[in-house]
């Protein structure tokens, strides 16, 4: 556990809705968030992880999660949880965008249902999610954070599909920090480095020859941890950032500089 440098108040009263929460990243963002004094909403599609979740989360803090079922991929539903959040809130003040999904595959080997799987959860839940949710933020202002990766710009093979999603999402990002300016909500970036989760050890199926190519390829930090990654999220939703937009954080140790970690554990898994 890393000892968090922002005061404990600083998000006192905040209403906080985090997509993908339950576990992993999204479950470490929304510690965090509850630590420093916000009231949080996680949002994803398994009804039992976010009851253990929000149990684990009073366990640890005294403070449970409100939480709801939702599939990004679903109108409907996100638009359920966008009128829920008005009747029990009001309004929200943070946004982040976490939901995400991943595998290895050649693109010369995957499907139409594959691509669309990716692409329908990750670029296309993010646009549903943040457009939803306009009407809880215009009125108050607030601050949108969309998780990334840095093969979002700087390429790697055997993960195009969610390369080109997370691309579009960082398009996304700088699009509606140009249009809701107007309505004083920033739209921010964060691009993690590798942080293994139980879903990412499992999806890419990493071993520990892998993990350690992965570990190799970082120049400073390693392998981190979501609770490094959540102080960056926190940063940017904070008063300390209220001049940033349109941009992202890459908190990713410098990895992105010497090229991306995929290209060799994609040749590893694959050959």
């Amino acid at each position: 556990m890393n000892e968090s440098i922002f005061k404990d108040n600083l998000f006192e009263g905040k209403k906080v809705f985090i997509t993908g929460g339950a576990t992993g990243m999204g479950f470490g963002f929304a510690k965090a968030f509850v630590e420093h004094g916000a009231d949080v909403f996680i949002a994803s599609r398994k009804e039992e992880k976010l009851k253990e979740a929000s149990e684990k989360m009073e366990e640890m803090t005294g403070k449970s999660l409100l939480w709801k079922v939702m599939d990004v991929r679903d109108f409907e539903s996100v638009e359920n949880v966008s009128k829920f959040l008005a009747d029990e809130w009001g309004h929200i003040d943070v946004l982040v965008n976490n939901a995400a999904g991943n595998f290895f595959c050649p693109t010369e080997e995957l499907s139409e249902n594959a691509w669309r799987s990716v692409v329908d959860i990750v670029l296309d839940g993010t646009f549903r999610v943040t457009k939803a949710c306009l009407p809880l933020m215009k009125e108050n202002g607030g601050s949108v954070v969309n998780i990334i990766a840095n093969y979002a710009w700087n390429a790697a093979p055997y993960v195009g599909h969610s390369g080109a999603a997370k691309a579009g999402v960082l398009n996304l990002t700088r699009t509606l920090a140009l249009e809701w300016s107007k309505y004083n909500i920033r739209v921010n970036a964060m691009c993690p480095g590798i942080v293994l989760t139980d879903s990412v050890k499992e999806n890419l199926l990493l071993d520990e020859t892998i993990v350690e190519k992965m570990e190799s390829s970082i120049p400073i930090g390693g392998i981190t941890e979501p609770e490094k990654m959540a102080q960056q999220v926190l940063y940017l939703c904070s008063p300390a950032a209220d001049v940033i937009t349109g941009d992202m954080i890459i908190a990713d140790g410098g990895q992105w500089l010497v090229g991306n970690a995929f290209y060799a554990i994609g040749k590893e898994f694959l050959r």
